[in-house]
């Protein structure tokens, strides 16, 4: 199974990004893993994975960062952060960082990547969104933004790649139960009280890989969030009304 697949994942020292890149190692996949955490990358050398070290919040030459790896034939998103607190409360650093973590790195990448891809006139690219790009709540106005605007870019370069075959695939997954939650919820409460709602990092890895398997437009996890959000988009103060509770748990 999928041993003739070459997939770069970004954001793989961590959480669903780390846990995905052992998967697919195991599964037989040529996996390249990127992140900033260098004992990760060690650990994950150690399996027979291709580690790259990158921190996407500095500027730098893709085309040398990855001369090695070349062309995958799927690229996997999943680099991210956040800051959950009012906006008022936020620093200029924060909303920065999250702005390009998940926005213009993302963006910038798959440039590179779409450009090798339709050369080979195939390829799959992988965004990791989450359904706050979908339902904006309290306490994650720059995340929800940034999450926002990396799904309408994906819906647009998704129309525009078709026809070279590349496919674009969003999963939009509900809170994950990964040290994300830690750093992004500095008042600490959020874990608790949403521990009964949250996604285990395996089964979100478990939807991407069949992604990779079988490419479909997109993945609401859990499945229930794919009504939520459509009922938003027709009837937005309705949801958030009858949803002002669930929303406030940050």
């Amino acid at each position: 199974m999928g041993k003739h697949k070459k997939v770069c994942i970004t954001g793989a020292t961590s959480g669903v990004g780390l846990l995905l890149a052992k998967k697919l190692q195991a599964d037989g996949y040529e996996v390249w893993a990127t992140g900033r955490n260098i004992a990760a990358l060690g650990e994950l050398n150690l399996l027979g994975i291709h580690t790259i070290q990158a921190d996407l919040t500095a500027e730098q030459s893709f085309e040398k960062l990855f001369e090695e790896m070349g062309t995958p034939d799927v690229v996997v998103h999943c680099a991210g952060v956040g800051t959950f607190a009012y906006l008022t409360d936020l620093d200029e650093v924060q909303m920065d960082q999250m702005l390009y973590v998940n926005v213009l790195a993302p963006m910038k990448l798959t440039k590179y990547f779409a450009t090798k891809m339709k050369n080979k006139r195939k390829g799959h690219i992988i965004f990791v969104a989450s359904q706050a790009g979908k339902v904006a709540t309290p306490k994650a106005s720059v995340y929800a933004a940034s999450k926002h605007a990396l799904i309408g870019f994906a819906n647009a370069v998704r129309m525009e790649l078709k026809e070279f075959g590349i496919e674009v695939s969003t999963i939009n997954p509900g809170p994950i139960d990964t040290p994300f939650l830690d750093l992004a919820d500095q008042a600490g409460n959020y874990r608790e009280r949403l521990s009964k709602h949250l996604l285990t990092p395996e089964a979100v890895v478990s939807s991407i890989e069949k992604v990779i398997q079988h490419p479909v437009r997109e993945i609401d996890l859990p499945s229930y969030m794919s009504i939520t959000s459509k009922l938003y988009a027709v009837f937005p103060k309705v949801v958030e009304t009858v949803g002002k509770r669930f929303f406030t748990k940050k």
